[in-house]
């Protein structure tokens, strides 16, 4: 009994204070079969769910510091910037500027780019809009943006919140060419489900879930959020639609991550031609 009181304690201990500082770096290679081989390398650094706060905030510039590292083409952002306080805007407003103040040292040759995420709506989402954008960081809220590459375009689309604010799939996408290769940014990751029935996306990226916070060997997570039922964590593919889905960084309800380390994500894009 004391050896299993002390081992709980542990376990305890080790999933509030060590795992949740502990960043993971997970790099992906995916393969796209509709960008040109002159896109050949580009490489997406993926972060997401940040949920602000002082116990985050080591973690978060450590994260920067590692993606500013290795220089990727591109940063995207998934969302979850902020933590639901009760409408206490006042708080809300100053974890949006100190996460912003962090983010705006990120560097990419092809800039940072951010959707909101479900938390991000638990005040007025200018909030986190407006923090972001004076670091220098755009939101995309149904809206897309070409960025090229050796004379290459690839569009990044971000959808408005699924859950909280009014996603929009035809404006997003509105305008761009249907033979050019894509990718979009949504919080909530099982919206992959509806991506793939109503339009031609090449890989969409995804956080929201947090990869359940504790993932016990065999069982997997006890809990997921609405929305990240089906594509909890990693990579997937629903229909023609690639998936990744971040674990992320900052944590909600209980404060622990056991099993289920925070991440940072490197994702390289090949050519199937240059695949095969």
């Amino acid at each position: 009994m004391a050896l299993g009181c002390v081992t709980g304690l542990g376990v305890a201990a080790y999933s509030q204070e060590i795992e949740p500082q502990e960043l993971s770096v997970e790099r992906r290679k995916i393969f796209l079969p509709r960008i040109l081989p002159e896109l050949d390398g580009f490489t997406v650094a993926l972060l997401s769910d940040f949920h602000y706060g002082a116990y985050v905030d080591h973690l978060l510039k450590s994260a920067v510091q590692v993606i500013n590292d290795a220089e990727p083409d591109i940063v995207l952002l998934a969302g979850d910037f902020v933590t639901r306080h009760d409408n206490n805007l006042d708080h809300l407003t100053r974890d949006a500027h100190a996460c912003g103040q962090i983010l705006s040292g990120l560097r990419a040759r092809c800039g940072v780019m951010a959707v909101l995420g479900n938390h991000d709506h638990s005040g007025p989402p200018e909030i986190v809009v407006e923090s972001l954008a004076y670091s220098g960081i755009p939101v995309l809220r149904n809206s897309a943006v070409a960025v090229q590459r050796n004379n290459s375009r690839l569009w990044i689309g971000g959808i408005d919140d699924v859950l909280q604010g009014k996603p929009d799939l035809a404006r997003t996408f509105k305008g761009v060419p249907p033979s050019d290769p894509n990718i979009l940014l949504a919080h909530e990751p099982d919206y992959a489900d509806h991506v793939s029935r109503t339009h031609p996306v090449d890989l969409q990226l995804s956080g929201h879930s947090h990869g359940g916070q504790v993932r016990f060997p065999f069982l997997g997570a006890p809990v997921l959020p609405r929305m990240a039922e089906n594509y909890p964590m990693g990579w997937y593919r629903v229909g023609d639609v690639q998936l990744y889905t971040s674990r992320g960084l900052g944590m909600v309800g209980p404060r622990v991550r056991f099993n289920c380390p925070p991440e940072l994500t490197f994702l390289t894009l090949h050519s199937s031609k240059v695949r095969s």
